[in-house]
């Protein structure tokens, strides 16, 4: 079973995830130059604080609760040492590092971390991907998870999945798989929607043995009309599909795999000759 990645500092909602099975609350505390590099860009920067941390830790009986930090300050790795001290202290279960992109941030980044709680590495810059034997096998890890959507801008490409096309996402799940880490990678729709569907999302994590996927802003929207899905019954479908797509033979895998990487090329080039000047 998946872990469903919900991002909220909303406790009402919290204690909605936390009765559902395989969901892991995250509180998103990144700021620092987020704004400025997906200008431009149909993104969601979010307004959490460090109190948000536990507050929503109180709520929560079952769910993990994980909290993305800022990247590391190679100029200053104290702001970095005290953002993390304040962050356990109200409580986090886990700790994720964004926008690396030498071993070297990673590994001050676990020192100071120290193993009181594991540590979950965001890979979404070329660098990170270029390095990732390098800082792979930095003790305290626990899941690689591959952020689509940094990633693909920074290597320059057209579509938020294309890094799954071109065999990125493949590599590094080999490589955490491999020393026994999880893996997850990007966010995903409900079952039939998104530019690339969530079900086709869905089955390239199954493929991949991911441990985890973000659910994205429209699939924890709030519920609106009474014939549309609530959280829980688009959460119990994802559970259902999940099931489904677990029996599939070998055969049916890599046909799904192939269709789906033709969709991702159609949309890639659908995306360049939208930005390509007239």
């Amino acid at each position: 079973m998946l872990d469903l990645l919900i991002i909220t500092n909303c406790l009402s909602l919290a204690q909605r995830c936390d009765v559902l099975p395989g969901v892991r609350l995250f509180v998103d505390l990144e700021r620092n130059g987020k704004a400025e590099r997906q200008k431009g860009h149909d993104t969601f920067i979010t307004t959490h604080h460090i109190e948000d941390v536990g507050r929503v830790k109180a709520v929560l009986k079952h769910s993990k609760l994980m909290v993305r930090v800022n990247p590391f300050q190679t100029g200053n790795p104290t702001a970095s040492k005290a953002e993390v001290d304040a962050v356990l202290a109200q409580g986090a279960d886990m700790i994720m590092l964004p926008m690396f992109t030498v071993a070297l941030e990673l590994q001050e980044f676990a020192k100071i971390v120290a193993k009181r709680v594991p540590i979950v590495p965001l890979l979404e810059t070329a660098g990170a991907l270029q390095s990732l034997n390098d800082w792979i096998d930095t003790p305290g890890l626990e899941e690689v998870f591959v952020g689509l959507n940094d990633l693909h801008l920074s290597l320059g490409c057209r579509f938020m999945f294309e890094p799954l096309l071109l065999g990125h996402v493949d590599r590094v799940a080999r490589a955490a798989t491999a020393r026994g880490l999880r893996f997850g990678f990007g966010g995903i729709a409900r079952m039939d929607e998104g530019a690339l569907p969530g079900r086709d999302v869905l089955a390239e994590h199954l493929r991949l043995q991911s441990s985890a996927v973000i659910l994205s802003r429209t699939f924890i929207r709030a519920d609106g009309h009474a014939t549309e899905q609530s959280l829980e019954q688009a959460v119990a479908q994802l559970r259902v599909t999940e099931q489904e797509l677990a029996q599939r033979s070998l055969a049916s895998i890599e046909l799904g795999r192939i269709r789906t990487a033709d969709l991702i090329g159609n949309l890639a080039a659908l995306a360049g000759a939208a930005k390509a000047p007239a």
